[in-house]
């Protein structure tokens, strides 16, 4: 089984792109969220642990997750609201937020027992690593299944406008890097969180970077490296890409027998360029439809 622990929210998407007052779209989102569902599409057995409203967003949300197979009994319910996300999408598709998260049900995240036996990895990331005070409940459950030998991904997704101090921020994550195996981040991720470059003493044993339409690429801490590019498709929006990824890669990696810290040492270039390619693929799907839509197993076989 793969968990998946982070936020889920409702993303509000316009009608219309780059036209401010068009009226919105109600999404099921958040990146923890996505990667859930996509993980569940894929064919993957996956969990999902956060804590929902029990607004009728929040029983929305946990419909979404039920007919996309993922679990559901980690999740923590309590009656605060939603948190809900503003997109505004520009005209080549990509995406920026507003996010109305004081008082919101993940935000009061408490860390769960150990997670089961079963459990295989374990993916945090995004607005539930930088919210307070459920940050650090999701911390503390990163290191301590992390602890136990159970294989961590990473994808900070860094929201500035979320992060009252940056610097302190930074900080904190280069803290996560020894208790994650594998980092993934964006090309504008990198770029403001700085820290250890891959192949550092504290780096993960690989770190995948996106870099949008022109593809994925990774290296490990022992020094290969490996590149895919991007799949071309007409982009509707880049709503859930990266967590479309995140799930992608896991899936691809479990296929492997490769869901274990030491077993990243394992895969060649050739192999890596395998699993980048089906991460390349399946977001190509999310990508050329609206909101976080990413794709079943069936679509990436055709």
């Amino acid at each position: 089984m793969i968990v998946v622990a982070g936020e889920s929210l409702i993303d509000l998407v316009p009608r219309e792109n780059g036209s401010p007052l068009s009226p919105l779209l109600p999404r099921p989102g958040g990146g923890p969220y996505n990667t859930a569902v996509a993980l569940g599409r894929l064919g993957a057995e996956a969990a999902f642990c956060s804590r929902v409203s029990t607004d009728p967003f929040g029983d929305a949300l946990l419909d979404g997750l039920r007919t996309a197979g993922v679990d559901v009994s980690l999740v923590q319910r309590g009656p605060e609201p939603t948190t809900l996300a503003i997109a505004a999408v520009g005209t080549g598709g990509s995406a920026s937020y507003a996010f109305y998260a004081e008082g919101t049900a993940d935000r009061l995240f408490e860390l769960p027992p150990r997670l089961p036996e079963a459990v295989r990895a374990l993916a945090v990331g995004t607005c539930s690593l930088m919210l307070e005070p459920g940050a650090t409940a999701y911390e503390a459950l990163l290191r301590r299944e992390a602890d136990r030998g159970v294989f961590t991904l990473l994808d900070p997704n860094v929201r500035p406008g979320l992060i009252p101090d940056a610097d302190a921020y930074r900080a904190r994550f280069t803290g996560w890097l020894p208790s994650v195996s594998l980092l993934k981040v964006s090309e504008e991720d990198a770029a403001w969180l700085g820290g250890p470059p891959a192949g550092a003493a504290s780096a993960p044993p690989a770190v995948v970077v996106t870099r949008g339409s022109r593809g994925l690429s990774v290296r490990t801490r022992a020094g290969l490296e490996a590149s895919v590019p991007g799949v071309a498709v007409p982009v509707a929006d880049t709503i859930g890409a990266g967590d479309t990824v995140n799930a992608a890669l896991l899936h691809a990696l479990a296929a492997r027998g490769a869901l274990a810290p030491t077993a990243l040492d394992t895969l060649d270039a050739d192999g890596w360029r395998e699993v980048l390619g089906f991460a390349a693929r399946a977001a190509a799907i999310t990508c050329s439809r609206t909101g976080a839509e990413p794709p079943y197993a069936w679509e990436l076989e055709a």
